[in-house]
């Protein structure tokens, strides 16, 4: 650090040779722009390599004395004849890599420095003002005195300088400015192996509260800032003491909001992703490079492959935004595997968050209000899915997790947006997240005949009906499998290199990186045909002359069977989907029905077997049966119909499972029992 401005035997700032510096500084360099920002910004924007390479002492004196310096540069651009009586902020922009340090590294060292952090806003406070001058009127002489106000509590003058008096003063004026407290998280492609991120507050004053600014300010929205960092006593700490709270006093906050996480490529990691998408063996290498310390599931983890990669999401001229995301919910018996292929994810994907339902909340899900104790009002905090807007978010035991809190994602997982209106905040935030779920089944093992698959799962059907596929993990004695599963996982112990992905993981996530931000494929001719064809044979397939026995699939299976083979395509790196990936695609939503969407008492696949867990058959049957309640009522007195004579009239009727359909139909809240053993229709 040269130290050619300080004196030595003083240790002080030589103020007046730095701010002819920064005078000659903004009139040689910044004079075409210094209206240009005062209409525009608010600021005076200055580039710090400019600056360094007009005087590269006052640059580097910059980042050790930042305070000093900048109140300096702003003395010295009040002097500008340009500008008039208009005073200006100063804020510094692309300030050298060597300060940038990551949240978890802020140290005391730092204190007082200028230095650069990157995160992703966690949670944001109202705007509200602040004194930063105080005059008082002296109670005896009237004398008026100036105050400075730089702590929480209001300063007051220990005497009046005129008589003496020391108490009896009085505010008569006051000047203010807009202060807004936010918390920064780190970015989640930085945690590297630690799960918890670290968080800091930061502090943004004057313009950087401007309305024009504020749209910036978003929790979710990853940003870089350039601040001062400080301290300040605890809070809720009565007194001093001597640890200290740290907090950023921000210069200056730009977005660094990206499409996907921004990986450094190289020409050989050009050439490698280049040579995996021509590679026809590309599909199984995905595979195997999913979780290969799990067995099998290479249907599964094809699946997953697909949603890593992702759809194309569309915004249309009437606004409507048809999502790409892929949703995967895994549903199978304990000790299957899911959590471990989940975590794989999670650390794979180059934006992830992995959450535990049991400890999830809705608002740790999605947002929430919360009171802000630095400016005492209310702030808007990000949840999970919000902060892994444009990544993947991981949600194990999902049927463990509150009804309500569940319910919570019907808004992200279709809308793709948090919409919070708590506490005189209404807000609406963006949450385009992709959503690998899993749970298990209600009563310990899964069986795809015995019930519908919403009656073996504590989830709503609402839910189950975003997810774009649902796969079952069914745990069952086979002794084949059983015997390939042994060896697999003797051979993983004996030999651990040999589970080895067929993807390096680091190469795997470039290439996911670079397919998501660059490949945007349009589907053919052929395709298009192949998908209309299959989707209207479908639909037809079980249904004549008028009659619905079942609807087989609906347009979000199709809109699924469009995501899953433009995510084929990006796998190639192709900009069109072609036959043989809408083939691919119709295969997984074919898998995905053969298991949960047949319907065994029918013999057809029936999506609302998933969807509402009631098949079309079913809801016949208890159509039928509450006609049969209203006939039966009106010959009875009270209208009272025994549940007995119910069952018998039924069976007439061709009904097996009478207990079943009632038992739904109270449910439901169509029939209720007035008296044990007897129905009335509501």
């Amino acid at each position: 650090m040269n130290n050619e401005f300080i004196d030595d035997e003083k240790n002080e700032l030589d103020y007046a040779e730095i701010t002819e510096i920064f005078e000659n500084f903004f009139t040689s360099s910044y004079e075409s722009k210094l209206l240009e920002y005062s209409e525009e910004l608010g600021c005076a924007l200055v580039d710090y390599e400019e600056l360094d390479k007009f005087d590269t002492r006052v640059a580097e004196l910059l980042l050790d004395k930042p305070d000093e310096l900048i109140a300096l540069a702003e003395n010295a651009l009040s002097n500008h004849p340009l500008l008039g009586d208009r005073n200006l902020r100063i804020r510094f922009t692309n300030l050298p890599e060597s300060i940038k340090v990551e949240i978890r590294n802020i140290r005391s060292a730092h204190l007082h420095k200028f230095i650069v952090v990157d995160g992703i806003i966690k949670q944001a406070s109202e705007v509200r003002p602040e004194i930063i001058q105080a005059i008082f009127e002296c109670s005896v002489c009237g004398n008026k005195i100036a105050v400075a106000q730089t702590k929480d509590t209001l300063k007051k003058p220990a005497v009046c300088p005129a008589c003496g008096n020391k108490k009896g003063f009085e505010i008569i004026e006051r000047k203010m400015r807009d202060v807004q407290r936010i918390e920064v998280e780190e970015l989640p492609e930085e945690l590297g192996e630690d799960p918890q991120p670290r968080k800091i507050g930061v502090f943004l004053r004057d313009d950087l509260v401007d309305p024009k600014f504020q749209k910036k300010i978003i929790p979710g929205r990853k940003i870089r800032i350039y601040g001062i960092l400080k301290d300040m006593s605890l809070p809720k700490v009565k007194g001093e003491t001597k640890r200290r709270d740290i907090y950023i006093e921000a210069n200056y906050v730009e977005s660094i909001e990206k499409e996907f996480e921004e990986v450094e490529l190289t020409e050989d990691d050009l050439e490698k992703i280049q040579d995996l998408a021509k590679d026809p063996e590309i599909y199984n290498k995905l595979v195997k490079s999913i979780a290969p310390s799990i067995y099998g599931y290479e249907t599964i983890k094809l699946a997953i492959a697909l949603q890593l990669f992702g759809g194309v999401r569309k915004v249309r001229k009437d606004g409507v935004v048809t999502r790409g995301d892929i949703h995967i919910l895994l549903v199978g018996d304990p000790g299957a595997g899911k959590s471990q292929i989940l975590k794989y994810v999670a650390n794979l994907a180059p934006k992830a968050r992995y959450v535990v339902g049991k400890s999830a909340s809705g608002a740790g899900l999605t947002a929430t209000v919360v009171r802000d104790e630095f400016v005492r009002g209310w702030a808007l905090e990000a949840g999970a899915l919000v902060l892994a807007n444009k990544g993947i978010a991981c949600i194990d035991e999902l049927d463990k997790m509150g009804k309500e809190d569940r319910s919570a994602m019907h808004e992200v997982m279709e809308q793709q947006t948090v919409t919070v209106s708590k506490a005189n905040v209404q807000a609406t935030l963006h949450a385009q997240t992709t959503i690998l779920g899993a749970a298990n089944p209600k009563y310990g093992r899964f069986d795809p005949y015995a019930a519908s698959l919403a009656e073996q799962i504590d989830l709503p059907e609402t839910l189950l009906s975003r997810f774009d596929l649902i796969f079952p993990i069914v745990d069952r004695p086979d002794k084949d499998r059983d015997l390939k599963l042994v060896k697999h996982i003797l051979k993983m112990h004996e030999e651990p290199e040999e589970t080895e992905p067929a993807i390096d993981p680091d190469l795997f996530r470039k290439y996911i990186s670079y397919a998501r931000k660059h490949i945007k494929p349009k589907m053919t001719k052929q395709a298009e045909k192949m998908i209309e064809e299959f989707y209207v044979g479908l639909r037809n397939k079980y249904n004549q002359q008028g009659e619905v026995k079942a609807v087989p699939i609906t347009t979000r299976q199709l809109e699924a069977i469009i995501r899953l083979a433009e995510a084929s395509a990006k796998v190639r790196l192709s900009e069109k989907v072609t036959k043989r990936d809408v083939n691919r695609a119709i295969n997984l939503i074919k898998e995905f029905m053969q298991t949960l969407g047949y319907d065994p008492e029918t013999g057809v696949f029936d999506i609302d077997r998933i969807e509402t867990g009631t098949t079309t058959s079913q809801r016949n049957k208890m159509m039928l049966l509450l006609k049969l309640i209203e006939d039966m009522e009106k010959r009875l007195p009270e209208g009272m119909v025994p549940i007995e004579e119910i069952v018998e009239v039924a069976k007439q009727h061709g009904m097996d499972d009478v207990e079943k359909l009632l038992a739904k139909l109270e449910k439901m809240g169509d029939i209720y029992q007035p008296r044990h053993g007897y129905v009335k229709k509501v």
